[in-house]
């Protein structure tokens, strides 16, 4: 798909993902980006150090978070830049192989750059409804 700049206005809607997260996504994230602490894995561990059991490692949800913008624009190479804030844990339930979380995504423009050929795009990621990341947004350059 092709998207032109020109075409793109502030408040367009890119689209919206569920993210279906279990205690095995967990584990394989663990494994390919070296984070194995245990408020990831370790319901006994999690819950003795304040969390309400095992949660997702924010860089995970981060990641998964924008495969909405790079499946909108095509191109992860198209993706210039990315931020957010931590705003709360996402808990993962052990649900014996089944999504133990249910993260939403929304994705929307929020500014175009016509000089840099930039749109920035505004994530509103939610947990049950509340915000686990904030100020998510990423820059793709459009060609």
């Amino acid at each position: 798909m092709s998207i032109a700049l020109s075409e793109l206005a502030a408040g367009e809607r890119i689209g919206s993902a569920t993210l279906e997260i279990s205690r095995a996504d967990l584990v394989r994230y663990a494994g390919a980006s070296g984070d194995f602490n245990p408020i990831h894995w370790n319901e006994r561990f999690a819950r003795s150090v304040d969390l309400p059991g095992v949660i997702a490692h924010g860089m995970f949800t981060m990641g998964a978070a924008v495969q909405l913008v790079t499946d909108w624009i095509g191109d992860p190479g198209a993706v210039i830049d990315y931020q957010t804030r931590f705003t709360r844990p996402v808990p993962v339930e052990d649900m014996e192989g089944e999504a133990g979380a249910v993260v939403e995504v929304t994705g929307v423009i929020g500014a175009l750059d016509a000089d840099n050929s930039t749109a920035r795009v505004d994530l509103t990621v939610t947990f049950n409804g509340q915000k686990v990341l904030v100020k998510a947004q990423a820059v793709v350059r459009i060609w």
